[in-house]
């Protein structure tokens, strides 16, 4: 089969749900990745930030393989020994006086995050507020916390509740507190808002408010989460403690599963029967996720992060004193964002064609994040496809 042949497929078969880059991809190792074709990209985007430790990688592939030959699913009214043994590391990891919900995604989790502040707000108060230029997922409760209109459209009524304010404003934040107000929830780095970074005096000042109202801070780290930022979660850049984190996409090397962290005095409202998710924490994902936090330690990707994180933007950056269409770069770690001042999709599309795999948000932005564990060689590789893109488009 070819491209050609897939299309027609979904065409005839699946839900016309997705923008399609006219790509089938049929193997994976590392950061790199073959189509049907036998054609090798390098991928600086891995499923959607979902594989944070590249394609296939060896321990995760090694648990699945072991643990599929064991029990792949039981249900949760069951103990379920790896998924107790990966709560106590995500809350080891976290720093936090934690306990752990499993779920499948992130938009799972949040709803999962919405119904803990509810608990917290006893009835009387509901109100979330979020960010603009945010994203929270596609559920109806997750729809009405993004801060795009984009995503709306088609879909109201949406769930009341939810209050959009500027992002890296306080000042709106005071503005839009009342008595109702239960929590505020942020992502530290708007992924497909468009790469924003949240302000350090702005995060710890918004915790102290927090504090102050008795409202809860929740970070949205579903993109962020499990060492995107050089940190296990971001907020550990930022020296503050979250009272609800939410998590997906890197957590389980490839495989479903969401998570909430909440702290215990908010954890601990929740009862057996108010809550559930049939899939979440598997003994198969759960084997997976403990795997990926393995390799991570054992292999100090954490560090790794951060320091070709560095090596990546400093590279950036030098694009930019080259090429006027460049307007910005910004990013935490290996979660990094160029912004154009225009022709976007036409570099996109010379990427894709010169076998380099990134993603194109807002229109303008280009979101790089490349496998916790890429090489500096493949660094110098995407930077100097880039490079030839750039120069090409401005001929």
């Amino acid at each position: 089969m070819n491209n050609e042949d897939i299309a027609q497929l979904y065409s005839k078969y699946v839900m016309n749900t997705y923008t399609h880059t006219p790509l089938s991809l049929a193997k994976g190792k590392g950061s790199r990745v073959w189509d049907l074709q036998h054609n090798e990209y390098l991928d600086f985007f891995p499923g959607w930030g979902v594989s944070v430790l590249g394609h296939c990688p060896s321990r995760v592939v090694a648990g699945i393989k072991s643990q599929s030959k064991k029990i792949i699913h039981v249900s949760n009214n069951y103990y379920n020994h790896l998924q107790a043994k990966l709560a106590q590391k995500l809350v080891k990891i976290s720093q936090l006086d934690a306990k752990v919900f499993f779920c499948n995604s992130g938009a799972e989790a949040n709803e999962g995050a919405f119904k803990l502040a509810r608990l917290y707000g006893k009835g009387s108060r509901y109100k979330i507020i979020t960010m603009n230029n945010s994203f929270h997922g596609r559920t109806l409760a997750a729809l009405s916390a993004t801060g795009q209109e984009k995503y709306k459209s088609g879909f109201e009524p949406l769930l009341e509740g939810f209050i959009h304010v500027a992002f890296n404003n306080l000042k709106d934040i005071k503005d839009k507190i009342d008595s109702q107000t239960v929590a505020v929830m942020l992502e530290l780095v708007q992924g497909e808002g468009g790469i924003n970074v949240a302000e350090s005096d702005y995060v710890k000042k918004l915790r102290s408010l927090c504090d102050e109202n008795n409202i809860l801070l929740i970070i949205d780290e579903v993109q962020t989460g499990i060492g995107r930022t050089g940190k296990w979660f971001s907020y550990q850049n930022y020296g503050i403690e979250p009272d609800i984190i939410t998590l997906a996409k890197g957590i389980a090397g490839g495989l479903p599963m969401g998570a909430v962290l909440a702290k215990n005095s908010v954890a601990d409202l929740i009862k057996p029967g108010m809550h559930a998710s049939t899939f979440g924490g598997s003994p198969l994902v759960s084997k997976a996720a403990l795997a990926v936090i393995d390799t991570i330690m054992k292999n100090n990707l954490l560090k790794q992060t951060f320091e070709k994180g560095e090596y990546l933007k400093t590279k950036l950056l030098g694009l930019k004193s080259n090429y006027s269409i460049i307007k910005e770069v910004r990013g935490l770690g290996l979660m990094l964002g160029m912004e154009l001042d225009s022709k976007g999709k036409e570099i996109f599309q010379l990427c894709l064609q010169n076998r380099l795999l990134v993603n194109l948000t807002q229109g303008n932005i280009l979101r790089i994040m490349p496998a916790m564990n890429v090489t500096y060689k493949e660094i110098d590789k995407a930077v100097a496809v880039l490079d030839r893109v750039f120069r090409d488009i401005l001929k």
